[in-house]
């Protein structure tokens, strides 16, 4: 494929995902992935599931992060900066214009009722990209085991009114993953040196 060519559908494909997605980077997950996984097939699900990793655990927005990081993987340093434009110029002009006219904005009755039919419709889209997420996740003892844990601990966190940061869950399950890694290498180690004596 055309490099410029190429360019041009990151830009716009990204464009799609920042003009038609309400309630932030997290709602956008779920489109993401349609566009880039299912459609495109640029990332395997796997490969999809680490750059949301990596876009979590890196300051700015998770959304912004992912474009970045799928734009560079794709065309280097110009695809970086094509997704990155393209997801954030929808976003940056609407919320221009309603700065203009904002208080007559918000005082209309119609955009009120719409802007509850969108909280509802955004809770879906997270909820829809947490279970595709979890269906493609391979299925390990350490994967399941902290999916359930980390579920629970942000439930109990939100029922609770925990001052919690949701990062420091994803920097424990980091610090657990890199722990059983250690483990399971120490012990193939052994094994090997026993099966050489």
């Amino acid at each position: 494929m055309n490099k410029l060519k190429e360019l041009f559908i990151l830009f716009l494909t990204f464009f799609k995902v920042g003009l038609f997605t309400f309630g932030g980077g997290y709602a956008m997950v779920a489109i993401i992935e349609r566009e880039f996984v299912e459609r495109k097939k640029w990332l395997s699900a796997e490969e999809f599931a680490d750059v949301l990793t990596i876009a979590e655990s890196t300051p700015g927005p998770i959304s912004v992060n992912s474009a970045t990081y799928i734009g560079y993987k794709r065309r280097g340093f110009f695809g970086s900066v094509f997704s990155t434009l393209g997801l954030i110029l929808p976003s940056l002009v609407i919320i221009f214009c309603i700065s203009l006219f904002f208080d007559e904005f918000i005082e209309l009755v119609w955009v009120k009722y719409a802007f509850t039919g969108i909280r509802a419709a955004v809770v879906f889209l997270i909820l829809s990209a947490g279970i595709k997420l979890f269906l493609k996740l391979k299925k390990t003892v350490y994967n399941v085991a902290a999916f359930i844990i980390s579920t629970l601990l942000l439930v109990a966190i939100t029922l609770f009114s925990w001052n919690f940061p949701a990062v420091f869950i994803i920097l424990i399950g980091g610090a657990v993953g890199i722990a059983i890694w250690l483990i399971s290498t120490a012990a193939r180690k052994d094994r090997n040196k026993g099966g050489k004596e």
